[in-house]
C-alpha cells in the first residue's frame, strides 16, 4: 500500500559500472516504478551512495499508467510471474541482486524469492510490507480516489468472492481474523506464500537462502492494520483487538517459513521508525537501508 514522497529529482538509468550488487525495487499501491517524487528519488539516493550501482525499479505493465493500475487490479500471482520475466530478461541481474520492497511490493518480492529466486536475492528488504496481510482499508494513498473507492466497494462485496480475489490486489492479502477458514480456503495469494495450509519446502528453503531479511515497521502507521504485520505479527484468531507478535504465532513457533531458524542465525533484522506509512527521511534511509546494499558481487 501507499507511496513514498520526497523532493523532486531526475531519473537516470545506467548500466552497472561497479562491483556493487545490483538493486531491484518494487513500489507500493498507488505508486509507480518511476515517479521522480518517490521511487525515482529512492533510485537516485541509492545511486548517489553507491556510485555505479545498477538499480532497476520494476514496472508492472507496458507503461507507468498500467503500472499504477496493476497495483490495484492485476492478480498478484500474475504480477510475480511478470516480475520474474522482467528480472530474468535483464542481463545486469544475472548474478543476483539485493531487493527492496515498499509496502505491498515487499510481500511480492518475498513471493519472488520463495517461488523462483533465479536469479537469486541476497538481501531482502521490506519497507512497510504487510507480511501477515491487512484487515482494514483506512485511507487512500496517492491521488487516485476513484480507484480507491472501487477497492472499498469490492472489499465490501466480499474479499473472498472469486471475482474479487481474481481482480483486486488488496483482497489477495486480506486476512480476516473473524473468518479464518474462508481466508485459508479462498484467498489466492497470502496463505500460499505463508505456508498456511501446507509446508512448501521450496518456499522455505528459498527464503532461508537470503543473507539478510530486513523488515521495517512504521510505529505510527495509520495505513496498515495492524501495523505489526510489517514484522509478521497479526491479530489473534477470532478477534481484531489483540495482536500477536511474530514469535507468538504458529508460523514462527512451528517454523513454517524458516523464520525461527533465520532469526537464530542472525539473518532477521527488525527495524522500527517513528512516522506514518512509508514516511521516512533521506538520512534515515541512508543510515538504515543503504548498509544492506553496500556489498559486492564477490562478497
Amino acid at each position: 500500500m501507499s507511496s513514498v514522497c520526497f523532493a523532486n529529482s531526475d531519473i537516470v538509468s545506467k548500466p552497472n559500472s561497479s562491483d556493487y550488487r545490483p538493486v531491484v525495487l518494487w513500489h507500493g499501491m498507488g505508486d509507480t516504478c518511476c515517479d521522480p517524487l518517490s521511487m525515482g528519488y529512492i533510485k537516485r539516493v541509492i545511486e548517489e551512495q553507491l556510485p555505479g550501482v545498477y538499480v532497476k525499479s520494476l514496472m508492472i505493465g507496458k507503461n507507468v499508467i498500467e503500472d499504477e493500475l496493476n497495483g490495484f487490479l492485476m492478480n498478484v500471482n500474475d504480477q510475480i510471474v511478470f516480475a520474474k520475466n522482467e528480472i530474468g530478461n535483464d542481463s545486469y541481474l544475472a548474478n543476483g541482486f539485493n531487493a527492496v520492497g515498499f509496502s505491498q511490493g515487499s510481500q511480492f518480492l518475498r513471493a519472488y524469492v520463495q517461488r523462483f529466486n533465479d536469479p537469486p536475492v541476497y538481501n531482502l528488504i521490506s519497507v512497510g510490507g504487510q507480511h501477515q496481510g491487512v484487515f482494514g482499508f483506512p485511507k487512500c494513498p496517492g491521488d487516485n480516489e476513484t480507484i480507491c473507492e472501487i477497492v472499498r466497494r469490492m472489499l465490501n462485496l466480499g474479499a473472498y468472492v472469486p471475482f474479487v480475489q481474481n481482480t483486486l490486489v488488496q483482497a489477495e492479502y486480506w486476512q480476516d481474523p473473524l473468518n479464518e477458514d474462508e481466508y485459508l480456503k479462498d484467498c489466492v495469494f497470502l496463505p500460499d506464500i505463508n505456508n498456511n495450509n501446507a509446508i512448501n519446502e521450496t518456499y522455505k528453503e528459498n527464503l532461508m537462502s537470503v543473507e539478510n531479511f530486513v523488515m521495517v515497521q512504521f510505529l505510527n502507521d495509520t495505513m496498515v492494520q495492524p501495523k505489526e504485520s510489517e514484522w509478521f505479527g497479526f491479530y489473534a484468531p477470532g478477534q481484531d483487538k489483540e495482536v500477536l507478535t511474530l514469535q507468538e504465532t504458529p508460523l514462527y513457533q512451528e517454523d513454517w517459513l524458516g523464520l525461527q531458524e533465520m532469526n537464530n542465525n542472525g539473518k532477521l533484522t527488525f527495524l522500527a521508525t517513528i512516522g506514518d506509512h512509508l514516511q521516512f527521511t533521506k538520512e534515515w534511509f541512508i543510515d538504515n537501508i543503504v548498509p544492506f546494499l553496500n556489498n559486492t558481487l564477490s562478497s
